[in-house]
């Protein structure tokens, strides 16, 4: 064999070295694994996206905008919100305190707000009860007063509650269809004016008639007919330079609050009447109001009963 061929066999072989292959086929089974398990994972798109802006930012990759279109900016909501199963935490938990199923709204009261509301409850039904008896004790007094005329039918005095209602019947007061206070009532009128010069609370001065439309031409309705009775009988009261009369509120129902059914002319009698009605105090009214406050409202000043007689 001559020199050439010796040096023609040291040669290495041609084609790729033996282990070129093997290394081709661990890429291979490399990159399919990191493929199985990029399928296999779930990817955040918010956090992905921002994940590609910080790296845009940092690399100066800016985005460009044409001059026409509006800038956009950027969602605060976007943001800061991450999707996930969401969890209820003691501050975001509310509970619903009632029984009543038709309530909408929930009861967030603290123990402190519920103490104050079962404090003012208690002290406004005590307040109530004083009240109640006060009117009762002053309804006697005005019943003994008016002895004469409660006798004679012209006049009735009872008590609601807080309230002292003295009620002027049309017998002796007025004449049918008329709100002109007859000549011979004024006296009466006189002595319950003494009597509230004596009796402390807001003053309602209620018109009422029966269901019979009014069929005179001085006024139009029976509504007109209730209201100016009501007024004759004010107007009366405050003759005396005395009687306070922003106390007083004056008001015609026609016959929307009957006594009784206007079925026979003694009961439509009955319904047509003038009634001054003497409120004592407000702790009624506040309880009533108290106790209809939707659950969990523990907001707005209390309320201080002794501000309420």
């Amino acid at each position: 064999m001559s020199d050439e061929d010796e040096k023609r066999c040291k040669c290495p072989p041609a084609g790729s070295p033996a282990w070129m292959a093997t290394f081709a086929d661990l890429m291979s089974l490399l990159m399919c694994f990191f493929v199985l398990l990029l399928s296999f994972s779930e990817m955040d798109v918010l956090k992905f996206k921002q994940l590609a802006g910080s790296m845009r930012e940092a690399f100066g990759v800016q985005n460009q905008i044409k001059v026409e279109d509006i800038p956009k900016g950027t969602s605060i909501i976007a943001q800061e919100f991450s999707p996930g199963r969401p969890e209820p935490t003691p501050l975001n938990e509310v509970r619903q305190m009632t029984i009543n199923n038709d309530l909408n709204s929930l009861d967030v009261r603290s123990k402190e707000g519920e103490s104050q509301i079962e404090d003012e409850l208690k002290g406004l039904e005590e307040l109530r009860r004083q009240q109640e008896e006060q009117a009762r004790q002053e309804a006697v007094a005005v019943a003994q007063a008016l002895a004469a005329e409660i006798g004679e039918g012209s006049i009735e005095v009872e008590t609601d509650g807080t309230r002292i209602i003295i009620r002027v019947k049309e017998q002796g007061s007025f004449d049918s269809g008329s709100a002109e206070l007859k000549f011979q009532y004024i006296p009466v009128i006189a002595k319950i004016r003494d009597l509230l010069l004596n009796i402390s609370g807001k003053v309602a001065i209620e018109g009422h008639t029966d269901n019979i439309p009014y069929s005179g031409q001085r006024f139009e309705s029976n509504w007109d007919l209730s209201t100016a009775r009501a007024l004759a009988v004010a107007h009366e009261l405050f003759a005396d330079r005395r009687i306070d009369q922003s106390r007083f509120n004056i008001t015609g129902y026609a016959d929307t609050r009957a006594l009784a059914p206007n079925s026979s002319a003694e009961l439509r009698a009955r319904n047509r009447r003038v009634e001054i009605v003497i409120q004592k105090g407000d702790a009624e009214e506040a309880l009533d109001r108290l106790q209809s406050r939707p659950e969990g409202d523990t907001e707005g000043a209390p309320l201080d009963p002794s501000g309420l007689f």
